[in-house]
């Protein structure tokens, strides 16, 4: 079990039972604002290891991941900016976008991929994530890294936080390389 978070394609953005509704909302609120109108990237066919898609599924435990986001020494509190959201987007705003769209009875709110990086990035610092972490994760590479061998030659070589929270770690992960691939690719994200 678990959701999927991934990158959204034109025909997502144009498909009626999909994002269509969204992307609406999105852009009357884009255009209230100044913003031009949001179109995901045309990509043209799937390069394993590329970074042109995204894709991780989200089925670990996150308890311990939403305590990280709460108490940080800052006395910020990540939470609402790393798990408060429904669709990432590739551009600045200056707070979240909240998006009615009918036929949901919850709004979908819209979150800036620049908000979403800063916090994993202090996040990753703080536990000193491993750079053999994938950078690209079009076909549930951090997913795969995480339940896999590599993790293990990475806690021996780059010992860390990290290791003590497996969990916090790959949410940790999963946040920063979607911000990254979010601004990387002019490309917005979505749960699925």
């Amino acid at each position: 079990m678990g959701i999927y978070l991934v990158s959204i394609t034109p025909d997502d953005w144009d498909d009626e039972e999909v994002l269509e509704p969204t992307a609406r909302a999105l852009t009357a609120e884009l255009a209230h604002l100044g913003l031009p109108p949001l179109m995901p990237p045309r990509r043209h066919g799937f390069v394993p290891g590329s970074g042109t898609t995204f894709e991780e599924k989200l089925n670990r435990p996150m308890g311990s991941f939403g305590a990280l986001c709460e108490r940080q020494p800052d006395g910020l509190d990540y939470s609402n900016t790393l798990l408060g959201w429904d669709l990432l987007l590739p551009i600045a705003l200056p707070h979240p976008i909240e998006l009615r769209v009918a036929p949901h009875g919850d709004p979908t709110i819209a979150q800036s991929a620049h908000t979403v990086l800063a916090a994993t990035q202090t996040l990753a610092r703080q536990l000193a994530l491993p750079p053999q972490i994938p950078a690209y994760c079009d076909n549930l590479d951090l997913t795969n890294w995480f339940t896999g061998t590599e993790i293990q030659r990475a806690a021996a070589t780059h010992p860390g936080p990290w290791q003590n929270d497996l969990d916090a770690a790959f949410y940790t992960a999963v946040y920063l390389r979607a911000a990254e691939h979010s601004l990387r690719n002019a490309c917005p994200l979505h749960y699925s």
